[in-house]
């Protein structure tokens, strides 16, 4: 990693007034790092972030054919595409809620589902199966899973910038892949985004939210409907514009809570303005 004060931090300095006691954050190109602030190697928990980190490996898998998109998981009638994209009917925690393919209801439970069926298709404990088959080919030296696959990792600014290039110029992924992970998957389903109420539709991919019509919504207001990325709890996201070829990694050690909402999209918007 170029040393941080190599990089301006452009519309980053912005972070420099939030109401956070450490906070770190990368602008992506195509070409790598634009801009950075703080100390993008100091570690922090992802909580729900957690989530595309380790739906990436899911994604390995399904290529590799240890799984598939139709692999049943979970409820009866639910597949590990549902389990994915919110849509297994699994709640919050646990229990079933509604038949597959019937609501988007955001899942913890799901995420557990999913790593137990990884786990048994490659009899490999689902942190290791991450490491091995993400953190260690994209060189995330500093990210590990220690938990839930819905909320257990821990990485820095330097990682994650590594792992949305990946996203954003795909090397250990096919590319049909990546744009199949980004697409609306069981279109025309109604649910709640966490902390911003009701959403209809609640566009999901695999394992990362889509912005699409959704407002309110703590990505940019005019930022493009097909962006798409996730955030955590622990004050922590990630957004991908696959048009505009940029993407936004923060992460602080501030709980998500009412000092994010009006903060966070307004950041995002200032990375997405054009340079003048």
């Amino acid at each position: 990693m170029t040393e941080p004060n190599t990089f301006d931090p452009g519309p980053l300095a912005a972070i420099a007034g939030w109401p956070v006691a450490n906070a770190a954050a990368a602008v992506v190109g195509p070409d790598g790092i634009r801009h950075v602030y703080g100390d993008v190697d100091r570690p922090y928990w992802l909580a729900s972030v957690t989530k595309p980190l380790f739906a990436t490996a899911v994604l390995v898998a399904i290529e590799e054919e240890s799984l598939a998109l139709a692999t049943p998981a979970g409820p009866e009638g639910s597949t590990v595409e549902h389990l994915l994209s919110h849509a297994s009917g699994l709640g919050l925690d646990g229990g079933e809620m509604a038949k597959p393919g019937r609501r988007r209801i955001y899942s913890n439970a799901a995420f557990n589902v999913l790593g137990t069926t990884l786990a048994g298709a490659c009899d490999l404990a689902p942190a290791t199966y991450l490491a091995e088959a993400v953190l260690g080919p994209l060189g995330m030296a500093d990210t590990s899973l220690d938990g839930s696959p819905a909320s257990g990792a821990t990485s820095t600014v330097a990682d994650l910038a590594r792992w949305v290039g990946e996203l954003l110029r795909p090397r250990l992924l096919a590319p049909e892949t990546v744009t199949a992970a980004r697409t609306v998957h069981i279109p025309g389903l109604d649910g709640l985004v966490p902390g911003y109420g009701k959403q209809s539709p609640n566009d999901w991919g695999l394992g990362f939210e889509i912005k699409g019509t959704k407002s309110p919504h703590w990505t940019a207001p005019g930022g493009d409907p097909a962006t798409y990325g996730h955030f955590g709890r622990s004050g922590t996201f990630v957004w991908i514009d696959p048009h505009a070829e940029l993407a936004l990694v923060v992460l602080t050690d501030r709980e998500f809570e009412s000092w994010a909402k009006p903060l966070w999209p307004v950041l995002s918007e200032a990375v997405l303005a054009p340079s003048p």
